[in-house]
Formats: structure tokens, sequence, C-alpha cells
């Protein structure tokens, strides 16, 4: 209301200075409010006291000299002040009558209340979630301020705030056009639009739009909402969700019956979200949405794979038999962790989609970029630049949402061009509490959602324990995300049954809360005792729909026996077909020479030391660095930025795609790059001459991204889960600057395959070199990546090719230190041609770029020619090496158990 206050001030200001030039006098004016007088310009009788009077004395001399909209209410006001008489003569022509004046005063009042019910319904647009009834416990309030907004009519008496009185309740007002309350009418009393405007945001459902800066997007928001009658069911889509209630609500009740002592970090107090899940996937699919991709905690992923990705309910219940044994790698925590892919009919649309749920970590948040990279890939491959086609939802707890500081990096990532998905669908369970921590310790945001407000993605709080309420809300958010291609946040107001896991004891630290939970009557009961009471279903159908779910558990569980070995590669999230064979194996364990013909190369360099686009201006200090680049193709030598290109180059025309990402990577931190030319004279218009090589060849990626480490190397993981046949690389501004992005690192890349029997070819490129910048911009800390090398092999036979692939196979990733740009460009393709997918992490030099010895010829790089490399054993580097490692080395050091780490470097 501030904002409100200071209105008229503003505009009597500015009113003012516009008719100081024509000597129109002023006066002091007193708002509605205790506040200071404002000043506004008189009317030229002189006898108005506000500034929409001048607006009205405006429309008495010319209807046309104001807006339509004006015009007509000023119709409607006239003639019900004037109460049938002879609209009045404008002030200019005779003096006013008593009359006239008494009119005038009744009709200034009229405007006024008029006013005061359009602050009233914007209040409520923006503030009225805070007393929304959205807590199903009925114990918080529905956020951490714990406050009634004034400006809201709670109470009789508060009419007061706006001049109003009770007697006004039945007096019929305009309604403006930024509400939809009234449907078809245009005016309705002022009982009915608070009546009106508590349906719509003071109950089970909280809005939070209005901090959105498109006027069409809030308009949007308004009309679902707002629409008298806009929520209703028929009796197919009521008896469908009751359905979906059962198989929530008694999938998480066979797993109490059957493993009540195991942990199974069950969906109790939120079985809705299977429901809420379905629905945004059947609107989705409704809409052309084909591929899904899921994102989630460990609380209720059981269900989800159970009932929204439909994997066999036995191979979730062998799980749980301690007997089973694993026929492949794998942690022990498959359950929680794992992923799933799958393709299937969806039923209420009839078409066919294919649903993936990424497997991750206990670092609850650190899914959500690796979900946006993938999504980002299959949009890229099915050629979806729109979003039309796949798209992602991620799922949230409210204490992660809000404490992890990941949430905000991917949010970041949302509009930015070589990273949107162009809209995600954000569903938080809402526990209303942390493990153990209350929300009051675990954050100082009023809501959990509130860093979803930095990208103006739409926030929809609701209760929990109104499904249709949760259902509509799910399937607005689906088709918001289809609209306008923006990022929607779902926030599911629940409670959390039993404890952190079915082990834990919730009451030794939240005692009133779980004394309220255990009295709380489950939702599907409510429902169902809702839909019995309205008759759209029967106690008998009810049952039956109980029984017949029931059995199918049953059925599983018994089938689940017979299982005795656990496969985790079909628990695969991203299986990529064809690349390996029936088993899951490598089809060889060879790899072909990384070596080109001389011709490609000499065709990569002229394209790279020239500017394939016409009346392009480059800088001069460019031009000096492509003249450079064509003396050393004619000399048939390559520095390192020219070997990457030319490694980059011949995988683009072998078709495979190549995508660089990382901060200021399409110049190069250390301007050695250059990928993308700028116009000097025209802004915004780019060059990227790689991607002018061959007429038929791969799209080349290059993109700067945000000043982030952790976002954006998930971002660019998940990007390179979606196929092998991609190079995916990310280049830390400064190699030590990867401790950001530790997580990630910890526990995607270097145990992704012994954890999820997942490969993946992510490429980090590590600037390094001791050049007095310090330790933070120095070492890239190579020492991390040692250490967490897993092979453990003693014996060393002599190197051959076939043996170097076989034991690359063994390892988790692959650490490098290529010391001629040769060895760079080998390595580059290697990464591609190997049979398999390993991460690769390569030391890249600082020192090296410009170094006028550090030079290769092309004698080290045409056909025939592979990697120079040495062999780094178990205890190389001072023991702190356990696996292998490729130092390729143009002059090659002793190795030893004793050799010295900084040798390296």
């Amino acid at each position: 209301m501030n904002q409100l206050r200071l209105l008229p001030s503003r505009l009597g200001a500015q009113a003012a200075r516009l008719l100081a030039a024509h000597e129109v006098p002023v006066f002091g004016w007193r708002s509605r409010s205790s506040g200071p007088p404002a000043t506004f310009p008189s009317s030229k009788g002189g006898g108005s006291s506000s500034y929409m009077e001048e607006m009205y004395f405006a429309w008495l001399e010319n209807p046309r000299s104001v807006h339509k909209s004006w015009d007509n209410f000023f119709r409607k006001a006239s003639e019900e002040a004037s109460s049938g008489s002879a609209q009045p003569r404008p002030p200019s022509v005779v003096r006013e009558s008593r009359s006239a004046v008494s009119s005038r005063t009744k009709t200034s009042k009229l405007v006024e209340d008029h006013l005061a019910v359009q602050s009233l319904i914007r209040a409520y647009q923006i503030r009225g979630h805070h007393v929304a009834q959205l807590d199903p416990l009925g114990i918080l309030d529905a956020d951490l301020d714990s406050f009634v907004p004034s400006d809201l009519i709670t109470t009789i008496d508060k009419l007061a705030f706006y001049d109003l009185q009770e007697a006004d309740l039945d007096k019929e007002f305009q309604l403006p056009t930024t509400t939809f309350i009234g449907g078809s009418e245009n005016t309705l009393s002022l009982r009915e639009i608070i009546r009106r405007l508590e349906n719509t945001y003071c109950q089970h459902i909280g809005l939070e739009f209005m901090f959105i800066n498109d006027v069409e997007q809030c308009q949007w928001i308004r009309q679902k909402f707002e629409t008298p009658g806009v929520m209703q069911f028929s009796s197919e889509e009521k008896r469908t969700l009751l359905a979906r209630l059962v198989r929530s609500m008694r999938f998480e009740d066979f797993l109490a019956r059957k493993w009540s002592s195991e942990k199974r970090f069950g969906l109790e107090g939120c079985e809705v979200m299977i429901p809420a899940l379905k629905t945004i996937i059947d609107k989705s699919s409704e809409m052309g949405i084909e591929n899904v991709i899921l994102g989630m905690p460990h609380r209720g992923r059981l269900n989800v794979l159970a009932n929204v990705i439909r994997k066999d309910l036995e191979q979730i219940f062998c799980q749980f038999d301690p007997k089973l044994e694993a026929a492949d790698e794998g942690s022990g925590d498959v359950k929680y962790h794992l992923g799933m892919y799958h393709e299937r009919i969806n039923r209420v649309t009839n078409r066919n989609i294919t649903l993936s749920l990424v497997a991750n970590p206990s670092h609850l948040e650190a899914v959500d970029p690796v979900v946006q990279g993938k999504t980002k890939a299959e949009q890229f491959y099915r050629g979806d630049a729109q979003g039309k086609k796949v798209m992602s939802i991620l799922v949230h707890g409210d204490a992660a949402f809000a404490g992890q500081g990941v949430v905000y990096e991917t949010f970041h990532l949302s509009d930015l061009p070589s990273y949107t998905t162009n809209g995600t669908v954000h569903v938080v369970v809402n526990n209303q509490i942390g493990f153990t921590t209350d929300p009051r310790m675990a954050r100082s945001s009023p809501y959990p959602t509130d860093v979803a407000r930095v990208v103006n993605a739409p926030i929809f709080h609701v209760n929990a324990d109104d499904p249709e309420a949760v259902i509509y809300v799910c399937s607005v958010a689906a088709e918001w995300r289809n609209t306008f291609n923006k990022d929607v946040v779902v926030d599911l107001v629940c409670y959390r049954r039993r404890g952190h896991n079915e082990m834990d004891e919730p009451m030794f630290t939240q005692p009133l809360m779980y004394k309220q939970i255990h009295r709380q009557v489950p939702v599907l009961k409510k429902y169902a005792d809702k839909l019995i009471a309205e008759g759209t279903v029967t106690l008998q159908e009810f049952e039956e729909e109980i029984a017949k779910y029931d059995r199918i558990c049953e059925e599983a569980y018994g089938r689940s026996k017979d299982k005795k070995i656990l496969h985790i590669k079909h628990w695969l999230d991203s299986p990529w077909p064809g690349f390996f064979n029936v088993d899951g194996e490598p089809k060889s364990m060879t790899c072909p020479a990384t070596g080109i013909p001389e011709d490609v190369l000499t065709h990569i360099g002229s394209v790279a030391s020239s500017v394939p686009l016409e009346d392009f201006k480059i800088h001069t200090g460019l031009s000096r660095i492509l003249r450079g680049r064509a003396d050393m193709t004619n000399n048939r030598t390559v520095d390192w930025a020219l070997a990457e290109y030319m490694a980059f180059g011949s995988l683009l025309k072998e078709g495979i795609h190549v995508r660089l990402s990382g901060q200021d990577v399409e110049r190069g931190t250390f301007s050695h790059r250059h990928h993308v030319l700028h116009d000097q004279e025209v802004d915004r218009r780019t060059c990227v001459p790689m991607n002018h090589l061959w007429p038929d060849q791969a799209p080349y990626t290059v993109c700067n991204s945000s000043l982030s480490e952790y976002g954006v190397l998930g971002f660019e993981l998940g990007y390179a889960m979606a196929s092998p046949n991609a190079l995916v690389l990310w280049e830390a501004q400064f190699g030590d600057f990867h401790n950001t992005a530790q997580c990630i690192i910890d526990q995607f890349i270097s145990t992704g395959q012994a954890k999820w029997v997942r490969h993946n070819g992510i490429v980090l490129l590590l600037p390094h070199g001791m050049e007095g910048m310090g330790p933070e911009h120095s070492s890239a800390r190579p020492e991390r990546f040692l250490q967490m090398s897993n092979d453990d092999s003693d014996a060393y036979p002599a190197f051959t090719k076939d043996f170097e692939v076989s034991q690359l196979y063994d390892c988790n990733w692959i650490v490098v230190n290529c010391s001629t740009p040769a060895n760079y460009f080998h390595v580059l393709r290697r990464q591609i041609l190997l049979p398999f997918r390993k991460p690769l992490i390569i030391f890249t030099p600082k020192s090296l770029l410009r170094h006028p010895e550090a030079k290769s010829s092309f004698d080290q790089m045409v056909s025939g020619t592979c990697l120079a490399w040495v062999w780094g054993g178990p205890h190389w580097g001072g023991g702190l090496s356990r696996g292998f490692c490729s130092w390729g080395s143009s002059i090659l050091p002793s190795v030893c158990g004793s050799a010295d780490l900084q040798q390296l470097l």
C-alpha cells in the first residue's frame, strides 16, 4: 500500500510540472490516508479536490479527450450521481449550480470508492497468499512472516483502510480490466468482490506472481485462477485422481507391511505428488511433449519409479532381498539413487512418451543442472529449439531448495541462449521441516521457493491435502511452461508422516508437529469420503480399487522372489542404443590411430586463419593472430590453440558434435582461442569459423557460461549423458576453480561408473602453471584427481596400444598433462575414437600457449600417428595416485615410485 499512497503525490507533481507552462493554478489536497498533502492541478472551475476530478472535467468538455475506459466509467458514474437529471454542462460555459456541485461531490466519492475497490483487488492479487490456508496440519502460517496484511479484508472493520463502510458492501462497483473475478459480469457488489477474491487467493491455493514484469503473463495467470468456476472436474477426472491416489498410498502401505524395518524414504504425507507429476506429464503430452526428463531426491523415488515411470514392481521389490547378488558394478543404495529410462504410451493422450529419471547422489540438488544439461542435449539432437518436444521436471525438498546454492545457479541458466531448456516445472515437496531442522532455523526467506523470484517464475503454493487444487495447479503449471517457455514452481505444502527415514524418531525434535501428524486423517480417506458423499463413486468401487492394486503388488512380490541377480545396467537413465553390445560391454578393445590426412589439417588451418563472412570487420590485433595461424599452416606446424582447432574440426567432419562451455571460452581466458569473431562495427554480429569448415559437418557449439562452476559443470555432464557421439568439454577459467564444482566431480564424474554403471565422456580442461599469480591461479590441484583414481593394478606389462585401451577401461577416468600441441590433438580425438567413454581430465597449460618452442609438426598429427604417452604407476607421485594416468610429453621424465609431482607441472 505504500506505493499506492505515494501515487497521488507523484501524479500531482507530474501534472503540476506539465501545467506550469500554461499558468494553471494548483492547490493542496490531502489524500485518503493520513499522509502529507499532495499538490494537484486545479480544474478550470477551481473547485476540484481530486486528480480524478480533473479527468472528469476534461471528459465533460470533450469525452474523446480521455481514454475510452474513462469515457465509459464517467458516463455510468454521471448517470448514477445525477439520478436521471440532465448531464451537467461544461464549467467553462456557465457558472455551476449548487446541484451540479453536489453532483460532482457524489461523483468524486464514487470515483474514489471505485479506486479503493481497485486497490483492494490488487492487494489480494499481491498479498492474498499470506492468509491462504496452505498447511494441511493447520498449525503453521503460510510463510515465516506470520502476519496478516492490513489491506486484506479479513474482518469488517478492515474496510476503513479504504474509507469504505459496511453500508458499501451491497453497492455495485465497476470491475477493472486487471481482474477476471466477474466472469461475464462487469460489475459486482463489494460483498461479492471480496468473497470471490477470498475464494481465489485465500483458500487452498496461494499465488505469487505479481512481481512478474510482463503484464500479459500476469493477466494469463489471473484468468486461469480468478475466472468463476474455472476449477471444475468431471466425474471421470475425479475417479482417475482417486485411482492415482490409491496407487500412491497403497504402494507405500505395501512396502511398510513387507519391509517395516527397512529404510524406504516413503512419500507418506505427500502422496498427492504422484497424481501431481502424472498430471504435469499428461498435460504436457497433450500439448506435444514426447520426452520428459525428471530429477528428484530420494524421498518418494520408489513410488515415482513404480507409478510414474512405471518400472516393473518386481524389479523394485527384489532389491529389498539381502541375498540378491549384483551381476555388475554398483553401490548398495540402488533403490534411492538409480534412475530409469522407459518408453510407453500415455494412457490419457494415447501418445508415445519417453520418461527418464536421472540417477543422483544424496547431495540433494546436485542433480538439478545435470537434468537441465541432459534436457538441452535431447532438445538439440531432436532439433527442438523451442522445447516443444522435450521438457524437464525437477522435484525438490523445501529445505534443500532454499539452502542449496546450486538451485540458484541452475535458475540463472534457465534463460541463457546456450543453456535454456525453455522452461522447467519445479515441484517442491514442502515437508515444512528439513530432516530435524525447523524452517525458522533453516532459511531467512519467507518461503522456501523465494529463490525462483529472481527469474520471474510464478510460484503456486497449494495445500497438498486438497487433491483437486493440486491437480488444477499442476495443469496450469504445465500449460504455463508450454505457453511462455519459462520456469514455474509448484509448492506442495504437505507434511512428513514418518521421520527422515522410517527408522528415525521425529518426536525427539518436533513433538507438537508429530502429535498433530499422528492425528491427521490420510488424504486418500479424505478425498474418498468426499467423492462418496457427492455420489461420484461408491464405497464398494473404492474398496475394489484398493483390492485391485493390492493384488497387483502381491503378485509382483511373488515374482520378485525369483529374482536372484540384480542387473544395475537395467536402471540406466541414459541408454546409448547400439554403442555397446547386448551385454552392455564395449564392442572391441582397440582404438584406431588418431592421426588424420594432411589435406584435412591444411583445410582446417586455412579456415581457422580466415573470416568466412563478407563485410565483417575484425579487430586489428585479431588480424595478426589469424595471419600467424596462416603462417603456421603454411609451415606445417601448430601451436596449442591451432591443435585444438584441428582436433575439433576433424571431429566435426566425422559427424561428431562438439560443445565447449565455460567462463570466457569463446575468446579463451588467455586470449588464445578466438573461436567467435566479433564485428567491430555491428553490435552482436558474430562469426564462428569452425561452423564453416565443411558443407555437411556436425554443428560446433562454443558458449561463454554464467560465472558458475558447480551449475555449469553439472549442466555439461548432463549434456554428455545424452549421446556418446559428442565431444563435450568444460573449461575452468583457472584450473584451481574446479574446486567450486567439486561436488559434481566427486559424486558424478569420479564415481559415475562404479556407483551407477554409467559411462560419460565429459572432458575437463583445467588451465595451470606457476606464473606468480598465487595458488588459486596456478596448480589446478592434480593431486585431487590422482587420489580419486580407482585402479589397483600392480603389474604393468609392455606398453602396447591394445593394452592401453583395456587398461583405460578399468579406470574411473583418464588424467593427462600434455606438453605438446600434437598430444593435445591426439588425446581429444582419442576421447571419441575409444570404444567406451571415460571422463577425461586435461591439465592444459598457460605458459605453453604462446611459447615459441611449444609447437608440433604436422608429421606428429598425420594419418598413422597417435598419442605419445608415459605411464603413471599405482604409487607414482609420492603415493598420491592409485590409477592410470597418461602424462603425454615430448621429453619423458623418469618415472618411479618416488617421482616428484612437481615434475609434471
